[in-house]
């Protein structure tokens, strides 16, 4: 969510036994192809460097890399590749204090999300991720920061991947009023904001700048049911965070966030803003 600030990275991402195999196997067939990466990677639209690091298990793949090798490789090995793809964890990438709940969201049934400080990394475009790392302190090197925008890329597919889990988003006014990165970058998050919003079951609410009933003084906050429909809360701060099970806390997290909702526009009115705000732009 924003809640995937993906912390200090090392200066070599840690690498997983899920991309370390993925990558391994994408060496064996480029291998038994008869191709060197130099000669792969032009074919399916990718660097020499990027592939490199694919098979060396420290970049997270790129969705459609078994649909792009599939014309090279041929169909059998763009099958292995999609099966070898399953077997990596989207919490690759991730601040080790955020993969708890990243696992948590992936089994969801329900997700809540109520964001004041950026806007929810599950609806964040590549240009804002990227407008994010690249103002983090200490600086991140672009290769730390190629590797948080590919991992938050990934989890945001759980919103196409899921149709059957119900997403909900607040987001404060004033975050698309900040314009991080300038109007280019806005635009783009309110084009993306306005993509995901036509989703069935995506309902995403902007939370008006002038509210004095607001009761979300406590800050942002995310809850997710899961699937034996036990509610979970949880909070970050400063590349820290907390996971709450305790039924009275998560009761008052619920009770707040469902105020919130009738405090916040409505989700067609939420359209409505952010389509005068995108021409205002």
């Amino acid at each position: 969510m924003t809640s995937d600030q993906d912390a200090t990275a090392p200066s070599e991402p840690e690498v997983s036994d899920g991309l370390k195999t993925f990558g391994s196997v994408l060496k064996a067939l480029r291998d038994e192809a008869g191709l060197t990466q130099e000669e792969f990677a032009p074919r399916i639209r990718y660097s020499t460097h990027y592939v490199a690091k694919i098979e060396q298990g420290k970049r997270f793949p790129p969705g459609d890399l078994p649909q792009r090798s599939e014309p090279v490789l041929g169909p059998l090995a763009a099958k292995i590749l999609k099966a070898a793809a399953k077997s990596l964890r989207r919490k690759a990438g991730l601040a080790s204090w955020f993969q708890q709940w990243a696992g948590i969201e992936e089994e969801a049934i329900t997700l809540y999300a109520y964001e004041c400080r950026a806007i929810p990394g599950l609806l964040q475009p590549e240009a804002y991720i990227r407008g994010l790392s690249e103002r983090r302190l200490p600086p991140l090197t672009p290769e730390q920061i190629d590797w948080q925008v590919t991992a938050r890329l990934e989890r945001q597919n759980l919103l196409v991947e899921r149709p059957d889990t119900a997403f909900s988003f607040i987001i404060e006014q004033y975050l698309l009023e900040r314009d991080l990165g300038g109007p280019e970058v806005t635009a783009a998050v309110i084009d993306h904001l306005l993509e995901m919003g036509r989703r069935i079951n995506v309902e995403i609410q902007l939370m008006p700048v002038h509210q004095p009933e607001h009761v979300g003084a406590d800050g942002q906050m995310y809850l997710a049911e899961t699937q034996t429909n036990e509610w979970v809360g949880y909070v970050e701060g400063h590349e820290s965070s907390a996971l709450l099970t305790d039924p009275k806390a998560v009761s008052a997290m619920l009770q707040r966030y469902g105020k919130m909702r009738s405090q916040a526009l409505s989700h067609e009115a939420s359209v409505r803003l952010l389509k005068q705000m995108r021409g205002a732009l």
